[in-house]
């Protein structure tokens, strides 16, 4: 069975987040880790993220969150064989952190869908809209939705389980 990657974003994603409800619900997952959870840096993340994709047996899916979007948008320009698809929910906006220019403008190899909210704090819908149309990932605006975390509401979210799923069955659809 191939492995379901956790990419979490700035401060992690805590105990009642929707990525550790997935952790806890799927099998087969594993959290990405980073050094410093409190001062993101786009090339320490990413690099990070490619090592636990390096390391895994298997091609990967990744389900990222915030900051961990970029991380793993960044990774994934670097070692695309690797990942079968992405679910990149409520992207940070990468020019709230100053890292824009260092942010790739290039398509994804792998099927991706970016999933953001109209009224999300940390990037504005048609930013996070933006971005998909670059990487050439699908886009999923669920509505007035926040950051898509725990302070919005977003612990068990049994709608991103089945954004997972329909993506899955894409990428197995696009490979064949």
């Amino acid at each position: 069975m191939e492995t379901i990657l956790i990419v979490p974003g700035l401060h992690n994603s805590g105990p009642g987040h929707w990525q550790t409800w997935f952790e806890n619900s799927l099998t087969d997952t594993r959290r990405v880790e980073q050094a410093d959870w409190e001062r993101p840096c786009l090339a320490d993340w990413a690099r990070r993220v490619c090592e636990v994709v390096a390391a895994q047996s298997e091609p990967v899916w990744v389900v990222a969150h915030s900051f961990g979007c970029l991380a793993a948008v960044s990774a994934g320009l670097v070692c695309a064989s690797r990942i079968r698809a992405a679910l990149l929910v409520a992207p940070a906006d990468p020019d709230r952190f100053g890292q824009a220019a260092n942010l790739p403008e290039e398509r994804l190899a792998f099927p991706s869908l970016v999933v953001a909210s109209n009224n999300d704090p940390w990037v504005k819908h048609s930013v996070a809209e933006h971005w998909a149309g670059v990487w050439g990932s699908r886009y999923r605006n669920i509505g007035d939705a926040g950051h898509i975390n725990v302070d919005s509401g977003y612990g068990p979210w049994p709608q991103g389980l089945g954004f997972l799923q329909e993506l899955q069955q894409e990428a197995l659809a696009f490979k064949l």
